[in-house]
């Protein structure tokens, strides 16, 4: 093997600015050693750190031990033909791209056709021109230091790719832990009350969501149920949730905002219009937020099956009568914190002995079908229809599975519900 290195010239090339840059190495390939000599020489003398090959194997070779940033390779040699040659360089794992430059006779286009599609990018005709030569090494250098300031960059994105995979990675942690807790708010999915029982069902689209359902005794013979979805998802969504559910919470009847104490000391509750009132005025002038939300609140006595309810922007309350009919209840109503002064109707109904009240949030009622629609009432009645012969979280869970069937496994919002079932008047009050 004749390898030929020559020394580095006085005066460096700069990459960009005044900072030094390490001169660009070239490999010359050709079995003629006089015209090896007059192409070293010539790029000598432009700045250039130069290896010699008297053969394409020998370049290989070569190749493999450095990277050389420029080929000069003649296309007729004894062995590895120029092409052949090409071809295998460009079949090499490099950490950074090499110009390849074809020296040759040969003019017909088929020929440079086949010299680019080997891998070549550009061609030189021998005996080669000094001049020609200086101007296709700085075309090449241009090629070449865009590519490395394409390698620079996609090393800052990686980096900052990785960065944001970390950050995405404690982001998650956290959501999943935030949707632990969120879960937790929902502290009690299922009671009975004797002759009547509560169920409830929690299923977030994503990480954290904006519904939230649950219920608590008013008193005796009473229980409050009640439903929320609030605009948007994500962490803000949750984060109300939580609020709110601090505000109509069982465990602690002093801080729930549904439930008054009457001069006797025992507990009453507000009407449900007044509570929805009530709390539209308190998020609009404590919270002071953008965020709104939507309610069912309902009112049951235990004894008659009367319920009193109030629809704030939340699906309409569906009653499952014990003859398997479904009637809808309420006019609509304004979402809460949205519009300041919003006024709100109590509307009623009386259960009888089997029959049930279902309030579902609107990710039930607006699931996309295959055809495009939306599933709406007519479809939510077929469906609690179908489950009439179930009860409790098991109808709860058939009716959530059969939503994931009819949206292709694509459900785009939150899915909550309250179940309550009324099997006639509590024997025992206590």
């Amino acid at each position: 093997m004749s390898l030929v290195t020559h020394l580095r010239p006085d005066r460096p090339t700069t990459d960009r600015g005044d900072t030094p840059a390490q001169p660009r190495r070239v490999l010359v390939v050709d079995d003629s050693r006089m015209s090896r000599r007059i192409l070293s020489a010539q790029l000598t003398r432009s700045g250039y750190d130069v290896l010699e090959a008297e053969s394409g194997e020998e370049a290989l070779e070569i190749c493999h031990q450095t990277e050389p940033d420029f080929v000069l390779s003649d296309w007729v040699m004894d062995g590895i033909s120029g092409i052949e040659f090409c071809k295998r360089f460009r079949e090499m794992e490099r950490s950074g791209y090499g110009y390849f430059i074809l020296l040759t006779s040969k003019s017909d286009k088929n020929d440079v056709a086949e010299g680019l599609q080997s891998g070549a990018d550009d061609f030189l005709a021998k005996p080669v021109n000094g001049d020609e030569l200086r101007a296709r090494l700085t075309a090449g250098e241009r090629i070449l230091r865009m590519e490395q300031a394409m390698q620079h960059q996609n090393r800052l994105l990686s980096s900052a790719l990785e960065e944001l995979r970390s950050v995405y990675d404690s982001i998650n942690r956290d959501l999943q832990e935030a949707r632990k807790l969120q879960q937790s708010l929902v502290k009690e999915r299922f009671r009975c009350f004797g002759n009547a029982q509560v169920s409830l069902t929690l299923r977030p689209s994503g990480h954290v969501g904006g519904d939230l359902v649950g219920f608590f005794p008013i008193n005796a013979r009473r229980v409050a149920l009640y439903g929320i979805d609030v605009s948007g998802h994500g962490i803000t969504s949750a984060l109300m949730t939580a609020r709110l559910a601090g505000y109509l919470s069982g465990s602690s009847p002093e801080q729930n905002i549904a439930l008054i104490q009457t001069e006797f000391g025992i507990y009453d509750a507000r009407d449900p219009a007044e509570l929805a009132a009530y709390l539209n005025a308190l998020v609009l002038e404590e919270m002071q937020t953008d965020s709104y939300f939507t309610l069912i609140y309902a009112d049951v006595d235990l004894i008659s099956g009367r319920a009193a309810l109030v629809q704030a922007g939340h699906p309409h309350p569906a009653v499952l009568r014990a003859d398997g009919s479904v009637e809808f209840l309420g006019n609509g109503g304004l979402p809460v914190g949205l519009i300041d002064g919003a006024q709100y109707e109590t509307v009623t109904t009386q259960l009888a002995p089997g029959d049930r009240l279902f309030l579902g949030s609107d990710g039930i009622t607006e699931i996309e079908l295959s055809d495009g629609e939306q599933l709406a009432e007519k479809g939510l009645s077929r469906l609690l229809g179908a489950l009439t012969h179930m009860r409790g979280q098991t109808l709860l869970d058939a009716l959530y599975w059969e939503l994931q069937r009819l949206s292709g496994d694509a459900l785009a919002d939150d899915v909550s519900a309250v179940l309550f079932e009324f099997d006639g008047a509590k024997e025992n009050v206590g």
